[in-house]
């Protein structure tokens, strides 16, 4: 009756390890990665208030006031403001606070599409417009926060990589303790002991 005795105590266990494996795979660990998103999202929040092309400052873009359509500022730019509050600062600061998986992968999502938003932006401000209209090209606000996307892209993707080494090390741990208890029933089953 002893050995039936671990095989019950591993039982008790299990509902636990389980709970724990599926905690584990929600959850990021950022590391010393997260002061880096941090000042990424610093950043892509200062670019709100420098210019971003002429007179234009990332605010304006994204009411696309007066002084935004006096500058002429076109679509790929308005996109890409959009995303980087929506995805770049909302979802990364909601990542970073929450540590859940799950906002991590949409905040690289959008960031990584944020970035070609912004690669474009920077293109559009250096094409001459319809009538060859040259209007002010990039400003420091736009150039900072593509960069700022850029770099938050390549550090939620890695932190994402991150986070799945670490479950799969939980999922091994929980195969290797099912193995050691299929093993017992099976000596205990077949009378070897």
């Amino acid at each position: 009756m002893k050995a039936a005795e671990p095989s019950h105590d591993f039982e008790q266990f299990r509902d636990d390890l389980e709970a724990v494996e599926r905690k584990i795979a929600g959850e990021i660990d950022p590391g010393l990665r997260a002061l880096v998103v941090a000042g990424a999202i610093f950043v892509l929040l200062l670019s709100l208030v420098l210019p971003h092309a002429g007179k234009t400052r990332g605010f304006d873009i994204l009411m696309f006031d007066t002084v935004a359509q006096a500058d002429h500022i076109g679509l790929p730019s308005r996109v890409f403001e959009w995303f980087v509050v929506i995805f770049g600062i909302g979802f990364s600061v909601l990542a970073l606070m929450t540590r859940r998986w799950l906002l991590a992968w949409i905040a690289a999502a959008g960031t990584a599409i944020s970035s070609v938003f912004g690669v474009l932006s920077i293109w559009h401000r250096q094409t001459p417009g319809l009538g060859n209209y040259h209007g002010a090209g990039p400003a420091i606000g736009l150039i900072l926060a593509t960069i700022a996307a850029v770099v938050l892209t390549f550090h939620w993707v890695r932190v994402i990589w991150s986070r799945t080494s670490v479950h799969l090390a939980a999922e091994e741990q929980r195969r290797i303790a099912e193995k050691a208890l299929e093993e017992e029933r099976r000596r205990k089953l077949f009378g070897d002991d």
